[in-house]
């Protein structure tokens, strides 16, 4: 709990030292861009936290600790693209609808690190999945786009909402022509499908990812050997989609079958077609929009979660494409 003290000054109790360090960060780091956001002083004093400074100060700095509250409570640490989120919530007047977002857990990691949307476009994209049968998510890397499609396909695979999981992207650096790389096809295909291997291997870990590919519960294949199937009782996700012919869109999204859900994710600025060629992706997310059961998420770079760097990059990138 935390209490106002003297004029000025506000101090929070941590649990634990778990808790105290979650905030706090190695070396303090966390604290100090906590007091460069809020313009206000933090001082650990054992497991309290004292806050000092004006009072618009301190009512800006409290009301970031506290909306942090459910992450450093439970020992998660607390990042900064979390105190980013949150102050930018609390300045825009959002705090309720943030602080729904630590409600919202969707697994935990192999580490114990509890899964949540970060960002309240992450938590509608997170709705979205679970509503519909068919989510595309449109936005620039760092997003979550994968990711959070990853985390709900494995829930429901433990939850026997689905019986199998299939994870598809085109491999447009190689025209989708396999044949003259090195080795069987797994080996040929692992370069461009390795993001969806690293976020499985994250949920599941190596050795559990291993034997559910083994026994074809978990099927990881370019977007050309899609061809001619059906997906009954699966849940699809197919990755780096701004770089899908029209054909080949048409084709994939007329693959699902029986009690299957699919979520379709890529970033329109990247992509890697040939010149002229318009991106299946794009093309689909237009057509689609207002048909039942199908929903279209737009992500933006405020919604990045990697290195707070990532954003301004590509905010760089979008005046430059705007021009």
């Amino acid at each position: 709990m935390g209490e106002a003290t003297a004029a000025g000054r506000f101090v929070f109790d941590f649990p634990d030292s778990d808790a105290a360090l979650a905030l706090t960060g190695a070396g303090q780091k966390t604290l100090h861009h906590l007091e460069a956001i809020t313009g206000a002083s933090f001082v650990m004093r054992g497991l309290q936290l004292v806050v000092g400074g004006s009072p618009a100060q301190l009512e800006r700095a409290t009301g970031l600790v506290e909306l942090l509250r459910p992450i450093w409570e439970e020992g998660q640490v607390v990042s900064v693209v979390d105190l980013q989120v949150a102050i930018s919530a609390i300045d825009k007047g959002h705090r309720e609808a943030h602080a729904e977002l630590s409600e919202q857990v969707l697994a935990s990691n192999k580490r114990g690190n509890l899964l949540r949307p970060r960002t309240l476009n992450q938590k509608a994209y997170v709705e979205a999945m679970e509503l519909n049968d068919l989510t595309f998510a449109l936005g620039p890397a760092g997003t979550g786009k994968t990711f959070l499609a990853a985390v709900l396909a494995v829930r429901m695979l433990s939850q026997r909402k689905v019986e199998r999981l299939v994870l598809t992207r085109p491999a447009v650096e190689a025209g989708e022509r396999l044949g003259f790389l090195p080795g069987d096809l797994q080996q040929k295909v692992d370069p461009y499908l390795r993001p969806l291997y690293d976020a499985l291997h994250l949920l599941l870990g190596l050795e559990k990812t291993n034997a559910l590919l083994e026994k074809g519960i978990i099927e990881v294949a370019p977007l050309a050997y899609m061809r001619g199937r059906t997906l009954d009782e699966a849940f699809v996700i197919l990755d780096e989609a701004q770089n899908t012919t029209s054909a080949q869109m048409r084709m994939v999204l007329t693959r699902l079958g029986e009690r299957s859900r699919m979520v379709v994710t890529g970033d329109v600025t990247q992509v890697d077609l040939p010149k002229g060629q318009r991106s299946g992706l794009v093309e689909a997310s237009e057509i689609l929009s207002c048909v039942k059961g199908v929903a279209v998420c737009r992500l933006t770079s405020k919604d990045i979660v990697r290195h707070p760097l990532v954003q301004r990059v590509v905010d760089a990138y979008s005046r430059i494409d705007s021009q």
